[in-house]
């Protein structure tokens, strides 16, 4: 297993961000162009690192890092499904987005939605709807909802995953730690009260580590300049347990 440090959000460098060690810091040289640009060039850097590992573990800024991770896998020939536990959908379209936020956006463009511009920087071959898991969303935008529920995309709770039959084939695991009331997990940035308690999180965890089938995982989204991140730092730790 192989740790990779990704600070950034958004294409830019994000200060204070601690994982644990030993990790790989991912520090490449982007260019001046807008957001998409500068993600397409790093997440293609994230590739050609997944490519060579063995079960890579990442831990990056924003949910947008799992098209570099994909298109990692697939260099390696790994054809993955995706099993997302995030607060949110991020299945927004530059047509659904009341906001225009990129961090909202990350599974539909890799399922070929929207602008593509990092999907094809990173090298990402797009999935189909069907290797998608989307687990544990409650907080999604009117048009977006109505997007996710007319896909193909299977869209079930955290509770689900000790039961449903699991997709065939190597399973990839993301995991945005807003999926967790943030009572218990703070320093999100956009938090969606009412989530599983982090106990919950590692009974789904577990099952999936227990498949054996688990080929990569990363983790995102606590914000270290937020009063508690020490905690969310922690508790991802234990998040991570069941894939060491």
């Amino acid at each position: 297993m192989t740790v990779t440090k990704v600070p950034f959000f958004m294409g830019e460098r994000l200060e204070g961000f601690e994982v644990p060690a030993p990790f790989v810091e991912l520090d490449p040289s982007l260019p001046a162009g807008n957001p998409q640009e500068r993600m397409g060039v790093l997440y293609r850097e994230l590739a050609t690192r997944v490519a060579g590992q063995e079960h890579p573990v990442v831990y990056a800024g924003d949910c947008v890092s799992t098209i570099g991770v994909l298109a990692g896998l697939q260099q390696g020939g790994v054809d993955a499904t995706l099993v997302f536990f995030d607060a949110h959908g991020d299945f927004n379209t530059w047509e659904t987005t009341p906001t225009g936020f990129l961090g909202g956006m990350p599974v539909a463009m890799l399922t070929g939605r929207g602008e593509q511009t990092i999907v094809e920087g990173a090298g990402l071959r797009v999935l189909p709807d069907e290797q998608v898991l989307h687990v544990g969303a409650r907080d999604l935008d009117p048009e977006e909802a109505i997007a996710l529920a007319d896909s193909g995309i299977v869209a079930v709770g955290i509770e689900d995953v000790s039961t449903i039959d699991l997709p065939p084939g190597p399973l990839y695991v993301h995991i945005d730690v807003d999926v967790i009331d943030p009572v218990e997990v703070p320093a999100t940035s956009y938090p969606a009260p009412g989530g599983p308690s982090v106990d919950d999180m590692l009974v789904a965890l577990t099952r999936l580590a227990r498949t054996e089938r688990v080929v990569a995982t990363s983790v995102s989204s606590w914000n270290p300049a937020l009063p508690g991140a020490d905690r969310a730092a922690a508790a991802v730790r234990r998040l991570t347990e069941p894939f060491r």
